[in-house]
């Protein structure tokens, strides 16, 4: 006879509907990085040429572009608690759609900086923050899978995008291939929105992972504990290293890959440097997806981010010794560096889930994405002064110091997280010091009781049993 307990699935059911919401995810990530990352260069191609601009001031609005949504990234968790996850969503996608419009009917230098700022204030709601949004309530153990898969959405975002932008433009216009690409992307993030996005879980009935309802849930990873007070970041050494760790990387990153077509020209040809470019990415996919897909539960997160940090300097090392030259080795560091493209994005939220409360998670990787965009918003035009002043080799030594700054920043912050989580008994906030006054008044009021003789005992209506009794408690002792 067969027991209900051995009948039922004890895992993963097959009409989990977690991974529905992995592919909604990617293909947000596909329209948030092929519109809102991998197109704005392409639009200052098509502004600088249709209306003569100068390239400063068009570069001036890419910049923009990413600064402007750092302020957005740091209130995505508010704003999903205020107006829910899908709306948010679908806002993102309309502005993202506006503004590049915008960017395709400017007629004045005010109108291209005014459309900037949609396009900063629409991409956050599809980007690295919102993916991982997406994804957390609906996997713990199998996160990384989850989220790796997702972010892969982000590379080929790349891939379609960054020459379908190009046919388009040149086959009816920038203002024509704007509005097409806006009505695609919107059209289909409110389809997804409504029909995957706003359905949660609890209101399915489902778990986290797929576990079926009576199985006992088993965490990844041991993940920190609630503060009785809310964490103050900015004072948090494990948050701080984890995003200068992730500032670092991406600068070095974004840096280095806006410069490395035309770093390869020379000995690759446009054309080949143009392949070189799209086998990057497919490092970067294959690399983010063995680190989520194999990577142990038990794994050093910090560690992990630190090997594909290695990875990548080690991949400018190669670049540095091919000087430009030597073909083989400049593949060899062009894959080195795709290796670890992806995990620079999708390993830090990774690390946030087990260095902080569940709690504290949104604000935390919402903040980490926000201080690294608002950092490499500068990286390209940094890297391009550089190859003005130094020989173009100094860009490779520049980023591979970037990176290996990062992974001693990331190692640095190895069990930071300890002293606040849970163990959680290092920083001292408002909860701890009322536990300590507590703990510090029965110390006091017990030492006072013992030094009581028997006419005070009788005042207070207590007996030598009592005061005995009490006075053997310890401090911590209610």
């Amino acid at each position: 006879m067969t027991t209900p307990r051995s009948s039922r699935v004890t895992s993963e059911t097959p009409s989990f509907y977690g991974w529905r919401v992995v592919a909604a995810a990617f293909t947000i990530a596909v329209f948030g990085w092929g519109i809102g990352f991998y197109g704005p260069p392409v639009y200052l191609e098509a502004v600088r040429q249709t209306r003569g601009w100068p390239v400063a001031l068009v570069s001036g609005a890419v910049t923009l572009h990413f600064l402007a949504g750092v302020l957005v990234i740091a209130k995505l968790p508010a704003l999903y608690r205020r107006f829910g996850l899908p709306r948010v969503t679908l806002a993102g996608a309309i502005l993202l759609a506006t503004g590049v419009l915008g960017w395709a009917l400017a007629q004045a230098p005010w109108q291209l900086y005014a459309a900037t700022l949609l396009t900063g204030m629409g991409w956050p709601a599809l980007g690295a923050a919102a993916v991982n949004a997406i994804i957390a309530p609906w996997f713990v153990r199998k996160r990384p899978a989850a989220l790796s898969t997702a972010y892969n959405g982000a590379s080929v975002g790349g891939v379609i995008f960054s020459p379908l932008w190009v046919a388009l433009i040149g086959w009816g216009g920038f203002p024509l291939a704007a509005a097409v690409v806006g009505l695609v992307m919107t059209g289909t993030v409110a389809v997804l929105a409504v029909g995957v996005l706003a359905r949660t879980p609890e209101n399915m009935g489902q778990r986290p992972d797929g576990d079926a309802g009576d199985d006992p849930v088993t965490p990844a990873v041991a993940t920190a504990t609630p503060l009785a007070a809310p964490l103050n970041l900015w004072r948090d050494p494990a948050f701080l290293t984890l995003a200068a760790g992730m500032a670092l990387a991406l600068f070095a990153q974004i840096g280095l890959i806006a410069h490395l077509v035309s770093l390869l020209s020379p000995a690759l040809g446009t054309q080949g440097a143009g392949l070189a470019a799209g086998l990057s990415t497919a490092a970067a996919i294959l690399g983010r997806t063995l680190v989520g897909w194999f990577m142990p539960a038990s794994a050093d997160r910090r560690l992990m981010a630190s090997l594909s940090l290695f990875v990548q300097a080690l991949g400018c090392g190669m670049l540095l010794l091919a000087g430009g030259t030597n073909v083989p080795l400049l593949l060899v560091g062009v894959v080195l560096i795709g290796l670890g493209i992806g995990n620079a994005t999708s390993l830090p939220p990774l690390v946030a889930q087990v260095e902080f409360a569940k709690s504290d998670v949104a604000r935390v990787v919402a903040l980490i994405v926000a201080t690294a965009q608002g950092t490499y918003a500068f990286a390209p035009a940094t890297f391009g002064l550089l190859r003005e002043v130094a020989p173009e080799a100094a860009l490779f030594v520049a980023a591979a110091l970037m990176q290996l700054g990062a992974v001693a920043v990331y190692w640095g912050g190895r069990g930071l997280h300890e002293a606040r989580t849970g163990p959680r008994t290092g920083a001292i906030d408002g909860g701890r010091r009322a536990c300590l006054a507590l703990w510090l008044r029965r110390y006091r009021t017990r030492r006072d009781l013992r030094d009581l003789g028997p006419y005070e005992l009788t005042d207070l209506g207590l007996s030598e049993e009592q005061q005995s009794a009490e006075c053997a408690k310890h401090f911590w002792r209610s």
